[in-house]
């Protein structure tokens, strides 16, 4: 008689022939991690830009509000 761990991997049960396809979702699993990595970091990348947008339009909404506040004041002051 033949133990088990002795035996050929095809006598050797259900656990060894099953190795290749649990070896090939682990590696599906790996590649998926490293895509979803990728895409994190695109998003975040694309998020600093937008953040930076924004912000670079309220310094130019602020600049220009201030020009505003000083053409009224130099139009109220004209007007008197």
């Amino acid at each position: 008689m033949i133990s088990a761990a002795w035996a050929s991997p095809d006598q050797a049960g259900p656990a060894a022939s099953s190795l290749p396809l649990v070896h090939q979702r682990v590696v599906r699993s790996q590649a998926e991690v490293k895509r979803l990595e990728r895409d994190l970091a695109r998003q975040e990348s694309d998020s600093k830009q937008a953040s930076k947008r924004l912000q670079q339009q309220d310094q130019a909404i602020a600049e220009l509000q201030k020009q505003l506040h000083e053409l009224q004041a130099g139009s109220s002051a004209g007007q008197h």
